[in-house]
C-alpha cells in the first residue's frame, strides 16, 4: 500500500516523487537548465521546494548516473578508498564516475562493510584443508550468498 502525499503547512508536497514529477523535472531541467533552484519547482509545475527539486535531480535524474549494479572494480575502489579517506564519502565518489556520494555511501553499509566484516570469518575457513576460495574472492560474494557457500562447503566436505 503506497502512502498519500503529505503537504507542509505552506502547501509543499513531502515524501516519495511520483514518475509525473519526475517527468516534469526532467522535461524542465532539459529545456531550461537548473540555474536557479529556488524558481525552478513554480515553473516547472512542482509543487516541491528547490532543494529537494535539486537532491532529486543530482541523485537520481541526472542522465550520467550509473544505475545498475555495481561492478567487483568499483567494490574494490570503494573498498580502497574507504580505507584511505574512512567515511569521505564524497571523496570515494569522485573517484567513481555515475555515482553519487549518498550512493556510494548506502552501498558501504547496506553490502560491504558487512562484507568486510566477515573476513575473518573468511580467513577462518581458508586455513581448512581443501578451501580453495581466495579471501579476496569471498570478500566480494554478496553476502545473501554466503548461506548458501558455506552450505556447499559443508556439502562438499561430507562428500570427500
Amino acid at each position: 500500500m503506497v502512502r498519500a502525499p503529505f503537504y507542509d503547512k505552506n502547501g509543499l508536497k513531502k515524501g516519495a516523487w511520483s514518475r509525473e514529477e519526475d517527468e516534469k523535472l526532467t522535461a524542465y531541467v532539459k529545456r531550461h537548465g537548473h540555474s536557479n533552484w529556488r524558481q525552478l519547482p513554480k515553473f516547472a509545475g512542482l509543487a516541491r521546494c528547490g532543494k529537494s527539486c535539486r537532491l532529486r535531480w543530482l541523485n537520481y535524474l541526472r542522465p550520467n548516473l550509473k544505475h545498475g549494479n555495481y561492478t567487483l572494480e568499483e567494490e574494490k575502489i570503494i573498498i580502497k578508498l574507504h580505507q584511505e579517506f574512512g567515511n569521505k564519502w564524497s571523496l570515494i565518489a569522485e573517484k567513481l564516475p555515475g555515482r553519487t556520494d549518498n550512493e556510494v555511501k548506502n552501498y558501504w553499509h547496506g553490502h560491504l562493510k558487512k562484507i568486510k566484516s566477515n573476513e575473518i570469518t573468511t580467513s577462518k575457513l581458508k586455513s581448512k584443508p581443501g578451501y580453495s576460495i581466495e579471501v579476496n574472492q569471498m570478500r566480494l560474494i554478496n553476502v545473501k550468498n554466503l548461506k548458501a557457500l558455506m552450505l556447499m562447503l559443508v556439502m562438499t566436505s561430507l562428500i570427500f
